[in-house]
């Protein structure tokens, strides 16, 4: 793929919220991609037709179109594993809708067929692409703070178990913690540049009819030397805590960090005063929604960094590996609530 002027064509299997943000994106963000297909779902068909493009009876019927370089994985996490596979075998480079897979077992796999077949593969951490996030893992790898000694890390959504999809509530797709903290897990590990080492866990319910768990809090230890806490609730009263829906706070050997992933970045460096070193823009929910470009942009420059790695040969910012660790610490998590005691990870 060295021709400059060569698009890498896209295809998409599932048809829901995020399929349909990954349409927007590569149809209207993304330098030097076109989106060719969609497959899989029952919305799959009106998605396509939507924008313009083919639409497939399933995924093998996707992989044999030859003018499809690439696969957006956007279906159920339990569904992960078997289709990225098979993209993988078909020659497709993939990007996997966070999180990974259901098991380390099955993160493994898919490497190996990666490795195997010589296709790149990518985890759709989302969170390292936004304007706050991003500024504060610039401020760490100035050097200027020094070294993480702590991080505390929240996802809150208030009353936010009713609006899952039924498909989060299932079991094989676990819950709350594994399908949205995910993103926590994988914050832990890039702004302290380690491997989250040891993990203690307690899940719950506080609402008996909730069969899967909607509220959870982590500790975990890091091979820096780092710890870090992690609270995720889709269960908390409304309003809930201000700053809290996706956030952290670094404790670090030369200042601190107070990140809300949707507001503002805060530093304070060397004792000095809280300054402001980012600003998200308020996405427009009532009025643009899911679609607002200003939610679009941190999809669109993981996808243009995918894009690119596909068309120089090189790795992608945010890589499989990734993927399989935050994966092995969520379910170190669920395995820690279940035995009451720590769990190392190998």
């Amino acid at each position: 793929m060295n021709d400059r002027t060569r698009k890498v064509g896209i295809g998409i299997l599932g048809a829901g919220f995020m399929g349909k943000t990954y349409a927007e994106t590569v149809s209207k963000m993304v330098n030097r991609a076109e989106l060719m297909g969609v497959a899989c779902g029952s919305r799959s068909g009106a998605l396509a037709e939507e924008y313009g493009v083919a639409h497939f009876d399933g995924v093998e019927d996707l992989l044999a179109s030859p003018g499809i370089d690439a696969v957006f994985i956007a279906t159920p996490h339990s569904a992960h594993a078997e289709q990225a596979i098979a993209c993988a075998e078909a020659g497709k480079h993939i990007l996997i809708e966070k999180p990974m897979a259901s098991s380390v077992e099955d993160c493994d796999r898919i490497l190996e067929a990666c490795h195997k077949h010589s296709v790149h593969s990518t985890i759709a951490f989302s969170q390292r692409t936004r304007v706050c996030n991003r500024a504060a893992k610039k401020l760490l790898d100035s050097g200027k703070l020094g070294k993480i000694h702590h991080i505390r890390t929240c996802q809150t959504v208030p009353g936010g178990m009713p609006n899952l999809p039924k498909w989060q509530m299932e079991k094989e797709n676990l819950g709350t913690l594994f399908g949205h903290a995910i993103h926590n897990f994988d914050a832990v590990r890039w702004l302290t540049g380690g491997e989250i080492a040891t993990v203690y866990a307690k899940c719950r319910s506080t609402d008996p009819a909730v069969t899967t768990e909607g509220t959870a809090d982590v500790l975990m230890t890091v091979d820096t030397g780092a710890t870090a806490y992690l609270l995720c609730s889709f269960q908390l009263p409304k309003p809930g805590f201000p700053r809290s829906g996706y956030a952290f706070q670094a404790i670090c050997e030369n200042g601190l960090l107070d990140i809300d992933a949707y507001g503002e970045a805060r530093a304070s460096i060397g004792g000095g005063e809280w300054e402001t070193i980012a600003e998200q823009e308020p996405i427009d929910w009532q009025g643009k929604g899911a679609l607002d470009p200003v939610r679009l942009e941190s999809y669109s420059l993981h996808l243009n960094d995918f894009i690119s790695s596909i068309l120089e040969g090189r790795p992608p910012a945010i890589t499989g590996w990734d993927g399989r660790q935050a994966v092995a610490a969520a379910l170190a998590a669920y395995i820690s609530n279940e035995s009451g005691e720590e769990v190392r990870l190998s």
